[in-house]
């Protein structure tokens, strides 16, 4: 897959909590925040947030890390080891990302929440809808603290990273907030999780925690490695974006008919 210029996006820096970052947005109805994966805007995540531009909501994707628009890959289909460096090792060394320790939300969600609520007050509609993808994906269960947040998805969410049976046995969102979520998921939130469950980043132990605390409003969706993409070089991890495979009746393409409609039946019902 080519770089992709991202020109259908507007851009516009947003500040919060001292912190400035650049936002690319695209459509109109209710913001969904679209949270890059590593190594960061792939052109395969814009294509997802144009998914769901397309069913009548904004799409608002931060510019956390990385190189917006790059391809992942190389020439030779080989994983960009470069960018992902690039991508990566800030990321891990800034004190906004928490990637090992457990029983901790890490500190760049609360500037997630301004720009939700910010999204919201521009976009309007009942609330706001999230993606989190792998190293954000738990960002998305820790943004529903918030009840704007009507409709949070983690997509393969790999944090902590999976060390010991305590990093598996978790996700990246502090006791209290997860207090806060389960109340809310008694009242009706839904919580929708991805992985594939041959994926190392995102062990199944992690998804047996979810339905342990959240219950029936953890809709866990678990699919065959088999259904992958085979063309990425790395293995089956990104179902929404990379490993999808976009044609009627295959897996994947299910899966995110699923989490649009989640959108569509919680954010758009004014319409």
């Amino acid at each position: 897959m080519a770089s992709d210029e991202l020109g259908d996006f507007t851009t516009r820096e947003f500040e919060a909590l001292g912190k400035r970052r650049t936002v690319y947005t695209l459509g109109t109805g209710p913001a969904v925040i679209v949270i890059a994966e590593m190594p960061g805007i792939t052109p395969a995540v814009a294509d997802f947030a144009r998914r769901v531009s397309s069913i009548g909501c904004t799409a608002v994707m931060p510019h956390l890390f990385g190189e917006p628009g790059r391809d992942p890959t190389t020439a030779k289909n080989r994983p960009d080891v470069g960018l992902f460096v690039r991508s990566i090792v800030p990321a891990c060394v800034s004190r906004e990302f928490h990637v090992l320790a457990t029983g901790k939300t890490s500190p760049v969600v609360d500037w997630l929440r301004e720009l939700a609520r910010d999204a919201h007050d521009r976009c309007g509609g009942p609330g706001v809808g999230a993606v989190g993808m792998c190293f954000t994906g738990g960002f998305a269960l820790a943004m529903a603290t918030d009840e704007r947040m009507l409709a949070p998805v983690l997509s393969q969410p790999s944090l902590p990273f999976g060390l010991t049976k305590r990093h598996r046995d978790s996700i990246d969102i502090s006791p209290d907030e997860l207090a806060v979520v389960k109340q809310r998921c008694d009242a009706g939130l839904q919580v929708i999780g991805l992985r594939f469950t041959g994926d190392k980043l995102v062990p199944g132990e992690r998804f047996e925690f979810l339905r342990r605390e959240l219950g029936d409003a953890f809709v866990a969706i678990e699919l065959d490695d088999g259904s992958a993409n085979p063309a990425p070089p790395n293995p089956p991890h990104s179902v929404l974006t990379d490993h999808l495979i976009d044609e009627p009746g295959e897996p994947t393409r299910d899966a995110l008919d699923r989490v649009l409609d989640l959108f569509r039946s919680r954010l758009l019902t004014d319409r």
